[in-house]
């Protein structure tokens, strides 16, 4: 044990995680012989052959998987450690970088946030929107550390797990004249105002439209959830907008807001590396928005 250097086990963790020695260096910013280098260092202090070529996959050998699945146990207790340590010095809980959609960000975070910081309140937290698409490279680029945002989310890399279903409603100027069922045949025959193509929102909208036959070209495209409340509180038409952007205590009272039907949903699930190591702050955003599962 006392053999076992915590950056070349770090180094093999990643290797296998990311699937070859290149990716691992580039996670790592290390040469691509330095990362080879530890590993082999780590293999001779291990006296065992850890990693195998697989065509073009490096795969961890019997004695690499039996290393591996103590690595994620050992890389707690050093975090543990340093944590410790840390809150008896000078309180430091890290950094946490967070992506997520607009909508999100003004309507689902700001509780969470407070509550971290009231946690945590040397934590250092910056928030970056966009949409899922960009948002997902960023955590895949480690750019930004965890992400909450759309499904549709694919990577190897990812860890992604599903936090809550927020339902899209159509909210619309309380004198336009709408039906009992507010159906895509319904919005055809409306000027509709949707948000701005590209994001999963917007694809999630025309889908739900495509599937009642009716192609919509809006009235506006607009990136902005408040802008696209506020042309509909002007009378220029209705929207289609995620349910949590039009909470029921905060709806205006020139404003209707209308379930569609069929019903229509998004998922919002929440993104990290798996090889991302977890330190305080992050490892109690991590769990603050797993928690939203609880809550929705």
């Amino acid at each position: 044990m006392k053999n076992l250097n915590l950056d070349y086990l770090e180094s093999f963790r990643v290797v296998i995680a990311s699937g070859s020695f290149s990716a691992a260096a580039e996670r790592l910013q290390l040469t691509q012989p330095a990362v080879s280098l530890q590993v082999r260092q780590l293999e001779k202090s291990l006296n065992a052959t850890l990693i195998e070529r697989v065509g073009r996959k490096a795969r961890p050998t019997a004695a690499g998987s039996a290393l591996l699945s103590h690595a994620e146990q050992i890389n707690a207790a050093v975090t543990s450690a340093v944590d410790a340590v840390a809150q008896q010095t000078n309180g430091t809980a890290g950094r946490v970088r967070l992506g997520t959609g607009a909508t999100a960000c003004i309507f689902l975070l700001p509780p969470i946030l407070r509550a971290l910081r009231t946690a945590l309140p040397s934590l250092e937290i910056t928030v970056t929107t966009g949409n899922t698409a960009e948002i997902a490279k960023a955590v895949e680029d480690n750019t930004i550390d965890i992400a909450l945002v759309t499904l549709p989310v694919s990577g190897r890399s990812f860890e992604i797990t599903p936090v809550m279903d927020d339902e899209f409603v159509l909210i619309a100027p309380r004198a336009m004249a709408l039906p009992a069922r507010i159906t895509p045949a319904v919005l055809a025959s409306k000027p509709v105002l949707l948000f701005e193509p590209g994001g999963n929102t917007r694809r999630t909208a025309d889908e739900w439209l495509a599937r009642g036959g009716v192609s919509l070209k809006p009235l506006m495209s607009l990136g902005s959830v408040e802008a696209i409340k506020e042309m509909v509180r002007a009378g220029l038409g209705c929207a289609i907008l995620p349910g949590m952007a039009v909470p029921a205590k905060a709806t205006p009272r020139d404003l209707v807001v209308r379930s569609l039907s069929p019903k229509l949903h998004r998922r919002l699930a929440v993104v990290i590396r798996r090889d991302k190591r977890l330190d305080r702050g992050l490892r109690q955003t991590l769990a603050a928005l797993k928690a939203l599962s609880a809550k929705h």
